[in-house]
């Protein structure tokens, strides 16, 4: 490689640094210029977050592999490169297993990455992520290219570091403490909000600007969208993060316990109330109130609770005595509360109290390819529990999941990957390094049969001789969205293949085995 080439590659992320850009757009050039810089199948971004490594880019490797959360201590490769001061080649031979295996995109044969290396970036002197390049010929890099990809990172390290500078600022300005907490995990057990469909991103930004107020907010959504996730990201973006969120699930409780559940009770209440008892509000003091499924709640109760709200005092069940307490209200239903008003099943009053701001929460199929994303995440948690080298979706899978409604959402997701990838390896036999699961090992409706409800435009359509045939529904999905990609973008395969997610190269070969080319 010679220095004008290098020169060339690097010029413009160091034009970049003066620039005000989008931290995807930035990271994206990053990897371009990479991978011009030294040629490969696939490159990755990843930012080091406590145990685990989350991808910020990826160039040449699956969509999924956004949503994936790589623990450190499961992938020797991944921890030998952090704990490198420069850049690692790993042999070709080698027999540490590779992440990326199977994940390359648009193959569903020749999984194995062969040829590998990778750099751990430094802010501040103190271990940021990883920057890594993988190809499938097992000779693709040569030794005295560690000394360009020390020299880019170098330069990867400063681009990151002006993203952060810019999003520090930019925090600065609207409540630094609120705006990092949304992107944070949202709870102790390392759940995300993962997703980069618009209306996940307008969602995130509701978070954002109901989180540094105080105001009740009412949450509504399909079941199984992830509402107690929201309402844990809200009380994670509020000044009272750092007091608990107390959670109740209203429907779990048969009515004359809901009563004790919230209020508490003293000795001798009712019969078992051998002890006093403090109850939900009370434990929320000072922090948030979660009630779940609270278009379940009876009139009775209701009214209770509307006192409670109203004047933030209660009485526990069998005592006189008043009880203050300081506590945002935050509750969660997939009913119409409005039309249960309407009806006379629920009272106006306590309706308007709850629904101060009220959310929406967008079904999954109204998410676009982030179910990509979030089967990455769900299919990384399995790998890692089912004890595999790589589990990864086929294209035709990854089409079936596209396609299908999910009435279920994303709770249904996570137990259809779950379920098929323990099925997909019970019925292969031996165990295999690689586990790909197909269209066929998703326990999913044939979508090339009509539904109930029709399909949205860019949807799967049975085409002829697809009746019955998922793998001819699928490539014909697959040939419809990317002649229509194609059109709106006047045939710039480049641009085409940036809206899909796709790498150029790997869109250039699947069009031509769809017959597009």
């Amino acid at each position: 490689m010679t220095a004008k080439s290098l020169l060339t590659a690097l010029l413009p992320l160091v034009a970049d640094l003066s620039r005000e850009l989008p931290e995807g757009e930035r990271y994206r050039r990053l990897l371009e210029a990479m991978r011009a810089l030294l040629p490969c199948d696939a490159a990755a971004l990843l930012r080091l977050d406590g145990d685990w490594l989350v991808p910020l880019a990826v160039d040449g490797l699956s969509t999924d592999t956004l949503g994936r959360r790589f623990k450190v201590s499961e992938h020797p490769r991944f921890a030998a490169l952090l704990s490198s001061p420069g850049p690692t080649r790993f042999a070709s031979d080698s027999e540490l297993p590779d992440p990326y295996d199977g994940l390359v995109e648009g193959l569903d044969e020749h999984l194995e990455v062969h040829d590998c290396m990778g750099c751990p970036l430094f802010i501040d002197e103190r271990p940021w992520g990883l920057l890594t390049l993988d190809a499938l010929d097992p000779q693709r890099f040569q030794p005295v290219e560690l000394d360009a990809l020390q020299a880019f990172a170098s330069l990867a390290a400063a681009t990151v570091n002006a993203a952060e500078r810019i999003e520090r600022l930019a925090l600065r300005l609207e409540d630094e403490h609120q705006r990092a907490e949304v992107y944070r995990q949202a709870s102790g057990q390392n759940r995300e909000m993962i997703g980069q469909s618009k209306a996940h991103k307008r969602l995130l930004e509701e978070i954002n600007l109901v989180g540094g107020s105080d105001l009740t907010v009412l949450i509504t959504g399909e079941t199984g969208v992830g509402k107690e996730l929201v309402a844990q990201a809200i009380h994670a973006a509020s000044p009272r993060a750092d007091k608990p969120i107390i959670s109740l699930n209203c429907a779990a409780l048969p009515e004359t316990l809901v009563e004790s559940e919230l209020f508490g009770h003293v000795r001798g209440a009712f019969t078992g109330a051998t002890q006093d008892r403090r109850g939900k509000f009370e434990l929320a003091n000072g922090g948030t109130l979660f009630l779940d499924e609270v278009g379940e709640l009876s009139l009775t109760v209701q009214a209770k609770l509307l006192r409670v709200l109203q004047s933030g005092q209660l009485q526990r069940l069998g005592s006189d005595r008043e009880h203050q307490v300081d506590v945002r209200l935050i509750a969660a239903t997939n009913r119409d509360l409005a039309e249960e008003v309407r009806s006379g099943r629920y009272r106006a009053d306590f309706y308007h109290r709850l629904s101060v701001y009220p959310l929406q929460v967008p079904a999954l199929r109204d998410r676009g390819r982030d179910v990509l994303l979030l089967s990455g995440y769900f299919l990384e948690q399995n790998r890692s529990r089912m004890g595999l080298g790589s589990l990864r979706l086929t294209s035709a899978a990854q089409a079936a999941l596209l396609a299908y409604q999910w009435p279920g959402n994303v709770r249904e997701l996570e137990h259809l990957i779950g379920r098929s990838a323990l099925k997909a390896l019970g019925s292969r036999g031996e165990r295999p390094k690689i586990l790909s699961l197909d269209a066929v090992d998703l326990d999913l409706p044939d979508v090339s049969t009509p539904s109930a409800s029709p399909l949205p435009t860019g949807t799967l359509a049975a085409g002829p001789g697809a009746t019955g045939d998922l793998r001819l529904a699928t490539e014909n999905y697959q040939r419809q969205l990317i002649t229509e990609c194609l059109e709106r973008h006047r045939h710039n395969w480049a641009s085409a293949a940036r809206e899909l997610g796709l790498d150029r190269a790997n869109l250039g070969r699947m069009a031509k085995r769809l017959g597009l080319k």
